[in-house]
């Protein structure tokens, strides 16, 4: 079996919840050692890791987080902490895992959580942790989470204990609401030691606080390291009730904080206290239809040899391609299919943009997983109709890989070139959240597909004649919380044979500057269109800043769009701002796409009046 860490960058891992909790709720009171449940009680714990088995968990942990000599001496318990460990708690693990599940040794702190480690003790607290860690780790346990901890120096003592006896570490910390651990020191300041120490192979925050305190705490530290992150908050804060401390978070809410950090780059997701089955369970359903969660097809690169195949260039393959390729601005508007069958208030909008002089019109593909008219009978229709180039978009989660074969090649038969690659949205985002997504592949995968299309391969390797001509656009983030690892999914999809790039809407323009600083210096670079955005309120920029992935709105502009005061000031601060992003960006990109917010084109339209790209435009409401 692979080592769990590089599963963990491979495909992020969804940890089981709460193992206290869960004893609790089954009548067991706290006065009692739950780790030596492990013995005296071996049916309940067994049946509480089968519980999470079921739920979907990749990963379940011993119940052994206490389970160290010092912990266990107020039971009277110090010198069964070997038979706890080895001789049940592992095993028990082991058999509710079967051969599918990992299980983890979950070792906690030796110290109170305000407590400083004296200098005194350190030899017994590192005696402490090789007895407990050295018992585990003769079991055979995949991974070694040492969590909860606040002592700094007492988390990286276990952390050398661990990794001298060759398991791999998870060291895992705990937040109060300001954002520190109980002796004061900062999310930033953990992560960054922890990322330098050489014992530690993956970082986390555990407990304390609920989802929304450790989705702020990780935009924080998430860029401060490069090693694999694992968050397990608890189900909120406690709540007394009668007289009982209860978490009332429900599953739905855990599940859309799940989701949220593994869009942020998170690699692991689990619960600490008041998380139950049925949080992880609700949460396996959404996490793993997500893109970056589930298991892709491999799509290998191909290349026909023979002579009598023509490939088509890329200034050949549309009029949007040949244009980028002189290095002409372009400008597209988004358009959004009806939710209806009727197109005509759609081709009244796109007639305004191709009067306007607009290159093209973006067409989403079930933006936020709405359910609308086909995208491509839609771009089929402009095209017919008003006879302006679409810009398809082109995503992964409805259709398996047989039926986007057909797609690609049905659509380029009917005269679509302009095809933007990209992902999805899971569909736990939208309306449908019982609804499953495919996800044979991602946008590289896909990419490396139209490529292959291209050069005269079907995803069989056998030959097309002629191969297709589409023109391939991809998505970039330039404000990813992780931008390593949007950088390196950028340069593979160059790499499968991206020709064009779009971005999400810029509101950062710095951001957008220092990704293509690092995007520039690649040795094949593709043109950039910047997404715009026209903000039409104060609550519209919040709803962009805190609901659509991948993108931040700087506190300038927040600021600014809350001092509108009427529906018409917020719409024009708002193409004021779009102006002003696109006169700054402009010099550094092939062209701009931008949205129709609320399907109010001539906002649009007035926002590219003063690019030079469309005619002056009056917004309507």
């Amino acid at each position: 079996m692979r080592n769990i860490i590089e599963r963990m960058k491979e495909t992020p891992l969804l940890f089981d919840g709460a193992m206290g909790t869960m004893i609790y709720e089954r009548g067991v009171f706290i006065n009692a050692s739950y780790d030596e449940l492990c013995l005296s009680n071996p049916k309940l714990i067994s049946q509480i890791h089968r519980e999470y088995v079921e739920a979907g968990a990749d990963v379940i942990e011993t119940n052994t987080f206490g389970a160290n000599r010092i912990m266990l001496r107020p039971y009277g318990l110090a010198e069964k902490a070997e038979a706890i460990n080895r001789q049940a708690a592992v095993r028990l693990a082991r058999e509710a895992a079967g051969d599918q599940v990992l299980v983890a040794a979950a070792v906690g702190p030796c110290i109170r959580p305000d407590q400083i480690l004296p200098e005194g003790h350190i030899a017994e607290v590192e005696t402490a942790f090789a007895e407990q860690i050295g018992a585990l780790a003769s079991e055979g346990v995949d991974l070694v989470v040492l969590e909860t901890f606040t002592n700094l120096k007492e988390l990286q003592l276990a952390a050398r204990t661990a990794k001298r006896l060759g398991l791999p570490v998870l060291a895992s910390f705990v937040l109060n609401e300001r954002g520190e651990t109980a002796v004061g020191t900062s999310a930033e300041m953990m992560t960054q030691a922890l990322s330098a120490d050489d014992n530690v192979d993956a970082v986390g925050i555990n407990c304390g606080i609920g989802p929304a305190g450790v989705f702020d705490a990780l935009q924080n530290v998430l860029p401060r390291t490069k090693k694999p992150f694992v968050v397990m908050p608890n189900a909120g804060l406690p709540r007394d009730i009668a007289g009982r401390m209860i978490y009332l978070t429900s599953p739905e809410y855990f599940t859309e904080y799940a989701r949220k950090f593994i869009e942020m780059g998170v690699r692991g997701v689990g619960g600490c206290c008041g998380t139950t089955p049925a949080h992880i369970r609700m949460a396996a359903r959404a996490v793993k239809s997500m893109s970056g969660v589930k298991k892709h097809v491999k799509v290998r690169p191909l290349a026909r040899q023979e002579s009598l195949v023509h490939v088509v260039p890329t200034e050949n393959k549309s009029r949007l391609a040949r244009k980028i390729a002189a290095g002409e601005k372009v400008s597209s508007v988004e358009i959004v299919p009806p939710r209806s069958w009727d197109m005509t208030d759609m081709l009244a909008k796109v007639r305004r943009c191709a009067e306007a002089g607009v290159d093209a019109i973006n067409i989403p593909d079930g933006p936020r997983a709405s359910a609308r008219i086909s995208p491509m009978i839609a771009a089929l229709t402009i095209r017919r109709e008003v006879g302006i180039e679409p810009i398809l978009h082109y995503c992964c989660r409805d259709r398996n890989l047989i039926g986007m074969q057909s797609d690609l090649l049905g659509g380029f038969a009917a005269g679509l070139a302009n095809f933007l690659i990209i992902t999805g949205d899971p569909p736990k985002v939208g309306e449908y959240p019982d609804v499953t997504g495919v996800f044979d592949v991602d946008a590289i995968g896909l990419t490396q597909v139209v490529t292959n299309l291209n050069r005269g391969f079907d995803i069989g390797g056998n030959p097309i004649s002629p191969p297709t001509g589409i023109y391939i656009g991809v998505g970039a983030n330039p404000c990813a919380v992780d931008l390593e690892r949007e950088l390196e999914r950028y340069f593979r999809k160059i790499d499968a044979g991206a020709e064009f790039a779009i971005t999400q809407p810029v509101f950062d323009v710095d951001a957008l500057f220092r990704f293509l600083d690092r995007v520039e210096q690649h040795p094949r670079r593709i043109p950039v269109l910047a997404g715009v955005w026209p903000l039409l309120s104060f609550k519209n920029a919040e709803f962009m800043n805190n609901e659509v992935p991948g993108v931040v709105v700087p506190k300038e502009i927040l600021t600014r769009m809350a001092r509108c005061r009427s529906k018409e000031d917020g719409q024009r601060v708002g193409i004021e701002i779009a102006r002003k992003i696109i006169e700054q960006v402009s010099p550094r990109v092939g062209g701009f796409q931008v949205s129709a917010p609320m399907g109010n084109v001539d906002i649009a339209l007035a926002v590219l009046a003063g690019t030079g790209n469309a005619s002056t435009s009056n917004p309507k409401s």
